[in-house]
């Protein structure tokens, strides 16, 4: 059976896109550190099973952690996919998962790793900024990287609006993360994701564009 576990924190946009994705699995769990995050009552509307498991409860975050990976191999997942989960993940519940824990970061990684990504930029001057999908490790935000879309960034540009742009990337390439891993295309070599039988148009995002 081909499960899928998205945890989330808040609203769940990340969480839409992949559920309005079309994977041939068999589940889908949406499990949520915050009871009132808006995003769990957006996944049982598309009839998806929800957890809710406050972390306030817990002495700890090793505690949480333990009770969390006993929710989420209950659901036998192939792929546990981060969507706005705004927790600092033990080592031992990484170490748990690892190759099979994924997530999408509003940045080009290993540049502007962390929070704040969109403020950073926009301080430092960058003309080409965008987001990444990668496998979690113990090193933050420094796992393999499965596919990265890149925009460039406009003139008299916001930290909203530049965070408004990157995240219509973000829904466009985690989906694509998430079919490649549960069609088994994505192979880990060391550090490095390799997508099996892809194309370039698959794979490659051009910013601003190609010239015509």
């Amino acid at each position: 059976m081909k499960s899928l576990v998205i945890l989330i924190s808040g609203r769940g946009s990340n969480m839409q896109a992949l559920l309005e994705a079309e994977f041939r699995i068999d589940r889908i769990t949406v499990i949520s550190n915050n009871p009132q995050a808006e995003g769990l009552i957006l996944a049982r509307k598309y009839g998806v099973k929800t957890m809710a498991l406050d972390h306030r409860s817990f002495p700890d975050r090793e505690a949480f952690d333990t009770a969390l990976a006993k929710k989420i191999d209950a659901c036998q997942p192939k792929l546990i996919a981060l969507a706005g989960f705004m927790r600092i993940l033990s080592n031992r519940f990484v170490q748990h998962y690892q190759g099979r824990l994924m997530n999408i970061h509003p940045s080009l990684l290993p540049a502007f790793p962390g929070l704040k990504t969109h403020a950073r930029v926009l301080q430092e001057g960058i003309r080409i900024h965008g987001c990444t999908v990668h496998f979690v490790t113990l090193q933050l935000d420094h796992g393999p990287i499965v596919i990265q879309a890149a925009i460039p960034v406009l003139p008299n540009e916001t930290e909203k609006s530049l965070a408004a742009r990157v995240l219509q990337q973000e829904h466009r390439i985690y989906p694509q993360a998430v079919r490649w891993f549960m069609e088994d295309r994505i192979r880990l070599i060391g550090n490095h994701a390799e997508i099996i039988d892809s194309s370039s148009s698959e794979t490659v995002l051009y910013s601003p564009g190609l010239p015509k």
